[in-house]
């Protein structure tokens, strides 16, 4: 007899987008210029010299887009705002306009019988406070999060409860700072990178201190794209040292979060230099939230090594089966991933906050995109989330990357990684495979 994979009943299903990668209007209705704007416009920066100036057109075309979600069964969906649309200055006057939208956006999802989840920062930060404060490296850029994030509260929080701080600091922080390769950019070396991290890592507490504050009854936490080393083997010396490689490699992010503390030794090996900080910093930091968001794409495994760590990753061979960006498809990660967050974290509950494949779709001559790569994508890392829960892991719910196609920041417009593709030269959407494989999965409740 075969397996049902069938998940709790109260389980959350959802799908993501980010404001910058789907809106586009990028110079309408007051909203100013973000760091993402400036950084496509660097030569070489963005494949194609893409830009996210129109992007999707959610911003115009939001209606259509919600009524797709609604028409898929979609009950959960993830968003962000943007702070340039809603502080231009990033600071000081709100832009009411830029509010409005977001409001009229949650009305429109609200009555479609969907749930959003809100993201305050999704990495577009407004340019002004790059130029003044040089962002995330200026302990004063999280203060005015905190301000950011009370404005936004105050005008949604009577309808949307649920809230992510910030996503993925690793892409806004060690990318841009140490690597060049994100938006604010820079390649000024990892003990900056170190230090912007520490400062968002403040962000994230002192918002979620306003939150809890503005949103009575308000589910908050912070989404991650935590490292996700798992063992080559499962034999006990393996799963050790995996063990200590995810405790290890998390010490920059995770572990400041739930514990209130830095591993100095773990961290000066996998980071380099600590960020300057106080005991205070570290109060907030380690404000209590109500859920860890995990963002999960593919891991590298690790294996015992006789070192000072205790454990080294392992490159994954050429010819292990990949995504359309490249990456390994390691779904026995995503497992092990809840796991560690179990083991170490157990009261903490876990939702996966993206997962996704970018994969080289095209449209058949029937008019339609059979994804089916995509769809065992998901079939295979949503019978991981299953077993972990099987197996004990707190995870509450699991939203899909993406609904779809958008900007894929350094990469432009060639990479998919929607459930619904988009014609961005007459912003036409088709539902692929996957999102008629997805919308029977949230039916049914298990993995099909």
């Amino acid at each position: 007899m075969s397996k049902e994979f069938k998940f709790p009943a109260d389980f959350t299903w959802g799908s993501a987008t980010a404001s910058y990668q789907i809106e586009g209007a990028w110079q309408e209705d007051g909203r100013s210029e973000c760091t993402w704007d400036r950084f496509c416009r660097r030569p070489g920066k963005v494949i194609g010299g893409d830009t996210g100036n129109n992007a999707c057109d959610h911003y115009h075309l939001y209606k259509e887009d919600v009524a797709l979600m609604k028409e898929l069964g979609l009950k959960n969906y993830r968003l962000s705002t943007a702070w340039p649309r809603i502080i231009p200055d990033g600071e000081g006057a709100v832009n009411q306009k830029g509010l409005d939208f977001y409001s009229r956006l949650v009305d429109e999802l609200l009555g479609a019988g969907i749930e959003p989840l809100i993201t305050l920062f999704h990495w577009d930060l407004p340019q002004v406070l790059q130029d003044k404060y040089g962002g995330w490296k200026s302990r004063k850029t999280a203060d005015l999060f905190a301000d950011y994030a009370d404005v936004v509260s105050r005008h949604l929080g009577d309808r949307v409860k649920r809230w992510a701080t910030i996503n993925e600091i690793l892409c806004f922080t060690t990318l841009a700072h140490r690597d060049d390769v994100h938006a604010p950019g820079g390649a000024e070396g990892m003990d900056v990178a170190n230090q912007a991290t520490h400062h968002a890592l403040v962000g994230h507490g002192l918002a979620t201190r306003v939150l809890r504050k503005n949103v009575p009854g308000a589910i908050i936490g912070l989404v991650d794209n935590n490292d996700a080393s798992w063992p080559v083997l499962d034999t006990p010396e393996h799963k050790k040292a995996a063990r200590k490689a995810w405790k290890d490699r998390n010490a920059q992010r995770l572990f400041p979060i739930m514990t209130g503390e830095y591993d100095e030794e773990a961290y000066v090996r996998e980071f380099g230099k600590l960020p300057e900080y106080t005991a205070e910093d570290m109060k907030i930091i380690s404000e209590p939230t109500d859920y860890f968001g995990i963002n999960y794409y593919s891991a590298a495994p690790a294996r015992a090594a006789d070192n000072a760590a205790g454990y080294e990753l392992v490159e994954v061979p050429k010819a292990y089966p990949r995504t359309d960006m490249g990456w390994p498809v390691t779904p026995d990660a995503l497992y092990w991933n809840l796991m560690y967050m179990k083991d170490f974290f157990p009261e903490m509950p876990v939702y996966i906050t993206e997962n996704g494949m970018a994969a080289a779709d095209s449209i058949s001559e029937d008019g339609r995109v059979y994804d089916y790569d995509r769809i065992e994508y998901l079939r295979s890392h949503l019978r991981s989330c299953h077993r972990a829960i099987e197996d004990g892991a707190n995870l509450k719910g699991y939203y899909l990357w993406s609904l779809m196609d958008n900007f894929e920041w350094a990469w432009g417009y060639g990479k998919r990684f929607g459930m619904i593709r988009v014609e961005y030269d007459t912003q036409k959407r088709i539902p692929k495979e996957s999102a008629r494989y997805y919308s029977q999965v949230m039916a049914e409740n298990r993995v099909l």
